[in-house]
């Protein structure tokens, strides 16, 4: 699922990592357009050429981190038989997306939520694509009898997201370290005693 290379103009990116930047220590809310500005050395007024507003941008950096995630996904689980394995290669990917990219997990934990625009986003089109990933292999796994039948796979995607994303809090608010493979064999063996069939 390689998805097309887009070549940002210059000063386009430059407030793409201007946010980034900003982001790895701030706050969403404490943010202002003339700052981000500042950061990128650009104009107030290039800002909103390409972005309608702040939230805008912030739903952009989102969606980028969105669609590089969704194509390491795709090869990650390239070659990978079995639905709890691929369950468990998922589940490592995300706790390690989280660990090493601070900024994707600051946005999708802490910063889009609260808004309904979120939902009507490209980055939440995105979101929605993985969760249809995530509960194709979970049907997998119940048709293939490694899964029970009788938990509603919506339950088993929310039982494994929610794990994740409070396994990784103290990374986003605290910036404390996660070990990768401790958290996801814990969450994997955790979850995988109440799911296996």
């Amino acid at each position: 699922m390689e998805t097309p290379t887009v070549i940002n103009p210059p000063g386009k990116l430059k407030i793409i990592n201007a946010m980034r930047t900003l982001l790895e220590a701030r706050t969403f809310e404490s943010l202002t357009i003339s700052e981000i500005a500042v950061t990128a050395g650009v104009t107030e007024g290039l800002i909103y050429k390409y972005f309608k507003d702040k939230r805008d941008l912030l739903h952009h950096v989102l969606k980028e981190h969105y669609e590089q995630f969704l194509v390491q996904i795709d090869r990650d689980l390239q070659g990978i038989d079995g639905a709890l394995n691929k369950l468990r290669k998922i589940i490592w990917s995300c706790i390690e997306r989280y660990a090493n990219h601070r900024v994707f997990a600051r946005i999708i934990l802490l910063e889009v939520r609260n808004s309904e625009e979120y939902f009507q986003s490209e980055a939440y089109a995105l979101v929605r694509q993985f969760n249809h990933i995530i509960i194709a292999i979970i049907n997998e796994g119940i048709a293939g009898g490694e899964i029970r039948d009788t938990l509603p796979p919506a339950y088993i995607r929310n039982a494994i997201f929610g794990t994740i994303e409070h396994s990784c809090l103290n990374r986003v608010i605290f910036n404390e370290a996660v070990s990768t493979n401790d958290a996801a064999k814990i969450i994997t063996d955790l979850l995988f005693s109440g799911i296996k069939r």
